[in-house]
């Protein structure tokens, strides 16, 4: 028997999704774990305060709101209701969902910035940033492209490249250009606000060797420490959306500021409604209670560097806990839009049962900083035989036989007390598992008692004791066994499939189970009538998932558009592109040619070098028109012998064709032999 816990008083949190757009199934990774793991505490009679929200400000929330038509505020709440829709649908249970855009937030906010300022942990420096003159607007680095000053890879962010992973400032990019207008940014000076995370390093690596990170995260910290502490730029120029600096017109907090701040936020609302002291949980030095925080690797140096580091400095208490989790593939691969692999969780939900998914992820997530794959076929081939095939099939094979032949009532003693005890024996080291968030070593543990019960009820064949009237007594007892395991296995799984339980504990005719129901079976007790409690998953639900999630990624175009007549074509890779070396040219010449009743023959400067092109652009242009012009031409496309001669490259044109043909003309200065990327 399980010793007598003490109750514990935890609060969990989860990463706060961006309100830009819907939430997929990636981000169901983070909220079922920490869902799992918030339910088993309560199971076991801790209290736990569940608290979440979306990050609600920064550039593309102002911008996208922009493209929309709307104002940052209805975007905002209209992706906040959509994102708790989305949440609630896959039972993830919040006891306060709300965004950082609340004024809880921004008084919490102005606060701990005033606290740190007020104790001289607040530098102002004047800086260099890029400037969007077009725009009249600094650029966030992620609205900088250019190429990586390493690794010389094109198109990368302005913070950090994708492809060699080096990180640097958004000056140090070769040729950079604004995402927002195309142009080369300017360098411009203002006046910036940092958070000194310097101060803090002894405090930082104590934290570091502390039980509360994963080792591969307190490595990853390790390494920022031996390049250095770097102080923090918190602020952020006007025009953007999120809260001002107090004091500071015109500048604002920086959205990584004020989003881990809003699970402070969200949480004082969860506590006006519960009655329950928000102090407790974040004054200083307050050992009573436990606070962890569920992420995904991708925001680790926030949560595990700025973040203690802010509230140690503001004088509340660090985190207990930061549980990091690696990203989601599908079918070994990175999430897809044009393979229909990137589902929204709306998308999911009209086609699939979300607790197939919570089995599924439960069944592969473990407490390691990796990636965790959704296989589609693995995915039903497993929920089919676990769910399906073990747990609810020994309720279904026992359940008919109690209500036809004992009107509903279980047996006064079990057939196999040995098997209940296994079960109950089990309970210390499951709750280990879910403890450490082992789910997946949880759920085989699980498994094989589920096998244990089939097998018992295999071996004593109540179909067929129920021929013989002298064994009647022996089949209520067997099947009482039974409905004993599986209410067992409900308790187990209660954590992860709580729709499920629910609806066994109406059939089982019982109060919400806890996890010491497990020591005493149920005996000379009514049950009611046995309802299948879920089906199969079938193939054509996940093709049905598959085909809406790349049809709703289809733009709704005008049948007479440019693109619904002629559609982009199949996806290529970078490297297939970078094969086409593109130039630019200048038209030196161009003739008729005799015999041809589209053609004009084309002498094309490249800055030193000159080409031969036939352009089958007759009917559009007169070949005066065209001389002195410059435009783009495929540079190293293999000559081509024509009976009127060698084309050796070809111009680029847009436009259906006829006299509809516009040759695509550079921008003043653009020159002769500039290759365009």
């Amino acid at each position: 028997m399980s010793d007598p816990i003490s109750p514990r008083k935890i609060l969990i949190t989860n990463a706060l999704p961006y309100a830009n757009g819907p939430l997929h199934l990636g981000h169901m990774v983070g909220f079922m774990q920490a869902d799992f793991w918030a339910r088993f505490q309560r199971l076991r009679g801790h209290q736990v305060t569940f608290v979440g929200g979306d990050d609600q400000h920064g550039t593309p929330i102002m911008l996208g709101a922009e493209k929309q038509g709307l104002t940052a505020q209805q975007l905002i709440d209209q992706v906040e209701a959509q994102h708790a829709e989305s949440l609630a649908g896959f039972h993830i249970h919040l006891d306060n969902y709300s965004g950082t855009h609340h004024p809880e937030n921004q008084r919490l906010s102005s606060e701990i910035y005033q606290r740190i300022k007020a104790k001289g942990h607040i530098d102002v420096r004047t800086i260099k940033q890029a400037y969007d003159e077009e725009k009249g607007m600094f650029l966030p680095d992620r609205y900088v492209k250019g190429t990586c000053p390493k690794c010389k890879s094109p198109d990368q962010y302005g913070d950090n490249c994708e492809v060699c992973g080096t990180t640097y400032d958004t000056t140090d990019l070769i040729d950079p250009y604004s995402v927002l207008s195309g142009k080369p940014p300017v360098e411009r000076e203002s006046e910036h606000y940092f958070f000194k995370v310097s101060d803090f390093e002894a405090m930082l690596n104590e934290w570091k060797d502390s039980p509360a990170l994963q080792p591969e995260i307190a490595n990853k910290l390790g390494e920022w420490f031996e390049s250095g502490l770097i102080d923090w730029d918190i602020s952020r120029d006007a025009p953007y959306w999120g809260f001002e600096i107090p004091d500071a017109p015109g500048k604002y907090f920086y959205v990584w500021l004020d989003a881990p701040i809003g699970y402070m936020a969200s949480h004082e609302v969860a506590c006006q409604q519960s009655g329950d002291d928000w102090h407790a949980y974040w004054d200083a030095g307050n050992h009573n209670t436990e606070l962890y925080h569920f992420i995904g690797k991708d925001i680790v140096r926030f949560h595990t560097l700025f973040w203690p580091a802010l509230l140690h400095a503001a004088d509340f208490r660090i985190p207990t806990g930061v549980f990091v989790h690696g990203f989601l593939t599908v079918d070994g691969a990175k999430m897809s839009k044009s393979r229909g692999t990137f589902v929204m969780a709306e998308t999911y939900l009209k086609h699939l049962n979300p607790e197939y998914l919570r089995y599924y992820f439960a069944a592969k997530l473990s407490n390691n900083v990796v990636d965790m794959d959704l296989n589609l076929e693995d995915f039903a081939a497993r929920v089919n035989s676990d769910v399906v095939g073990k747990m609810v099939n020994i309720a279904s094979r026992c359940a008919g036989f109690i209500g036809k032949r004992f009107d509903g009532y279980l047996a006064k003693a079990s057939a196999a007390p040995e098997l209940h005890q296994a079960f109950a024996d089990a309970a210390d080291a499951i709750a280990q598992r879910y403890e450490k968030r082992e789910f997946s070593i949880a759920m085989r543990e699980i498994m094989a008692l589920a096998d244990k019960a089939n097998q018992f009820i295999d071996e004593h064949k109540p179909w067929v004791l129920i021929k013989d009237e002298a064994k009647i007594d022996e089949v209520q007892a067997v099947c009482t066994a039974g409905i004993n395991a599986f209410r067992a296995l409900c308790i187990y799984l209660k954590p992860v499939l709580p729709d499920l339980v629910s609806r066994a504990e109406a059939f089982l005719n019982v109060d919400p189970l806890r996890w010491d129901d497990l020591q005493q079976p149920l005996l000379d007790h009514q049950i009611n009538k046995f309802t299948p409690l879920m089906t199969r998953i079938e193939s054509d639900s996940i093709d049905a998932m598959i085909e809406e999630s790349k049809e709703s990624l289809e733009p709704t175009l005008d049948p007479n558009s440019p693109l619904a007549k002629d559609p982009i074509s199949a996806e290529i890779n970078y490297d297939d592109f970078a094969k086409v070396d593109l130039r630019i040219a200048k038209i030196v010449d161009a003739q008729h040619v005799d015999g041809a009743d589209k053609l004009l023959q084309l002498t094309l400067d490249l800055g030193g070098e000159q080409r031969n092109v036939f352009a089958g652009i007759k009917s559009a242009y007169k070949p005066e028109h065209l001389i002195g012009k410059l435009t783009v031409m495929v540079a190293n496309l293999a000559p081509r012998k024509m009976r009127f001669g060698l084309s050796e490259g070809m111009v680029l044109a847009a436009g259906p064709g006829g006299s509809d043909l516009f040759i695509l003309n550079p921008d003043d200065g653009a020159e002769p032999g500039m290759r365009v990327k």
